[in-house]
């Protein structure tokens, strides 16, 4: 094994992508413990990584670390990630391997060419072929909220009282389950079940929040609390870290709830599993429509339904999805 003293791992957006690399910076220090670790990603994303102990330094493209490095390991590889790489003076370069044409026959010719379904995470894994790493444990994701995200996330939990988080939002609408749907979901166990709801997104989806508890009835709606825009990054992770169970869209928040091992009940509309995006080492149910031959019509999401129906996400049934929640939390209480 080469002797790594020093080692860079790029991955510059966004959310998801940016947690799914933290099993492979655990394996990194694990085989080489005596290293420096440093990271450069976006400056939105910092905070997903600063209180990681496995790294050194947060870098940003606008503010690069000079001198040498013995191994950068690029999870972005695109022009940009290897225009970086250019900058420094490095023995040893990976890349991952993005396979962007696998994407692009099975958008547009729904033809499967990726096999028996492999993560994202294992993916990432195999730009470290080369030195003989792989992902071996059974350990998920990994975020570290601070002590005051964390003082932050208590305040909004009841002694006793059982938390879904609702992830709702999602960068692009084919990837968004109707807010109207989310509330017939929520009343629907509601009805049956007495629990917290905890609304979580950013600043970009309180439309679709306020949408929602909008169509919310009466009954249910203080039953519901929306902090959607009013959390950081990581406060929104120190939430989930308290919740019982997570519903959401194929989303940031889906990756980052899982890196504390929370159930998952994930809604993929325009999503495919064959992409890789499925939670990694966490429990989760799927809910998609498979039987659709104009899904996926993306491999990253839309603006719009090409086809008008939006039927990967209307033919969902909040009934449905309902009930296995209710189960859930029923089986919680016979624990």
């Amino acid at each position: 094994m080469r002797p790594f003293k020093k080692i860079l791992v790029i991955r510059l957006s966004s959310i998801g992508d940016i947690i799914l690399t933290t099993p492979l910076l655990r394996a990194l220090s694990l085989a080489y413990p005596e290293a420096k670790i440093d990271y450069c990603t976006k400056a939105p994303f910092i905070s997903l990584l600063a209180s990681n102990p496995i790294l050194t330094t947060v870098y940003t493209p606008e503010n690069l670390p000079d001198g040498h490095y013995d191994l950068v390991v690029d999870l972005q590889n695109n022009r940009r990630s290897r225009t970086l790489i250019r900058s420094f003076n490095t023995a040893m370069c990976v890349h991952y391997r993005k396979e962007n044409w696998k994407k692009w026959l099975l958008v547009h010719f729904k033809l499967n060419l990726y096999g028996s379904y492999r993560s994202v995470v294992e993916r990432y894994f195999d730009s470290l072929n080369e030195i003989a790493i792989s992902a071996s444990d059974q350990y998920g994701c990994e975020l570290y909220p601070s002590a005051e995200e964390l003082a932050f996330a208590t305040t909004y939990f009841q002694s006793g009282q059982k938390t879904l988080a609702l992830c709702f939002g999602a960068k692009h609408f084919t990837k968004r389950y109707p807010p109207k749907h989310f509330a017939e979901l929520i009343s629907s166990f509601l009805k049956k079940e007495s629990l917290q709801i905890v609304l979580l997104g950013g600043k970009e989806d309180t439309h679709q929040a306020t949408e929602l508890m909008n169509s919310l009835p009466d009954t249910y709606r203080t039953m519901v609390m929306n902090l959607a825009g009013c959390c950081t990054l990581m406060q929104t992770a120190a939430i989930l870290s308290r919740c019982d169970a997570v519903l959401c869209n194929d989303t940031g928040l889906m990756h980052m709830a899982s890196a504390f091992g929370k159930k998952l009940f994930v809604l993929f509309g325009s999503s495919s599993q064959a992409f890789g995006f499925l939670p990694w080492h966490t429990p989760y149910a799927l809910f998609e429509v498979e039987s659709l031959h104009c899904k996926p019509c993306s491999h990253i999401g839309r603006d719009h339904c090409p086809k008008g129906h939006f039927r990967c996400m209307n033919d969902l049934s909040p009934t449905t999805i309902g009930k296995h929640i209710i189960d859930y939390f029923q089986s919680l209480h016979e624990r």
